[in-house]
């Protein structure tokens, strides 16, 4: 399984102390079904913990994401600075999201080299 994220998620998984084990476990999470909520648009949301916290006060991840194939994190944000995301943030989010699901693997490689995206190192066999 391959899961990406873009540069400005890494900036802030970076700058919040979010580990990439608790990114692997929300797609682990997805992948079993426990999808905290469909967005439409191939984007979905999974909550996140916070550090020493639960999920519920812990962050919120919009996730490009199709069963089997899809998985980059595009945006996040912390619960308690924002309740619900705003109509523009959400069709850009679900822009992102798209091009992103819709990218084959040599656009998908290329965005690495450039640092458009960070693949998560995921070593579990799977997929």
């Amino acid at each position: 399984m391959r899961i990406y994220k873009t540069r400005w998620l890494a900036r802030f998984t970076r700058c919040e102390r979010i580990a990439d084990e608790s990114l692997i476990e929300a797609v682990e999470r997805a992948e079993r079904g426990l999808i905290d909520a469909d967005l439409g648009h191939g984007l979905i949301k999974q909550r996140v913990a916070r550090g020493g916290q639960g999920r519920s006060g812990g962050y919120r991840m919009l996730v490009a994401y199709r069963g089997g194939r899809g998985r980059c994190f595009v945006y996040g944000f912390a619960k308690s600075e924002q309740a619900k995301l705003e109509p523009y943030q959400m069709a850009a989010a679900r822009a992102i999201g798209g091009d992103w699901l819709g990218a084959d693997g040599a656009r998908i490689e290329r965005a690495i080299e450039e640092d458009e995206l960070m693949e998560i190192s995921y070593d579990k066999e799977s997929d």
